[in-house]
């Protein structure tokens, strides 16, 4: 059975503290890299990503909080247009820098 990696990026506004802080360490452990305050980028199984949106959502409060995960393919992951200082390139994997590429 073939596995299936999706590259994912999770964007979050939580108002309190500790469950943002939650979100993020669940982030991390997924393997994602932070490339902002509250942006997370990476690659995960089809399945993991599943699962580490229903933990989001037990944390997240949907009256107040906002969070998106938005997937994309490689195609239009090469189209990002990065102004400024974008993110810290070390702390993505080659594999998601070789996309820039």
């Amino acid at each position: 059975m073939k596995t299936t990696e999706t590259l994912v990026w999770i964007i979050y506004d939580i108002v309190e503290d500790k469950p943002r802080t939650k979100i993020a360490k669940r982030c991390k452990e997924a393997g994602l890299y932070r490339v902002q305050k509250s942006v997370f980028l990476g690659t995960l199984e089809r399945n993991r990503l599943d699962e580490l949106r229903l933990q989001i959502e037990e944390l997240a409060d949907a009256e107040v909080d906002s969070v998106y995960l938005f997937p994309m393919c490689e195609g239009d992951f090469k189209k990002v247009i990065l102004l400024g200082q974008a993110f810290d390139k070390k702390l993505v994997t080659d594999e998601v820098r070789a996309l820039f590429l």
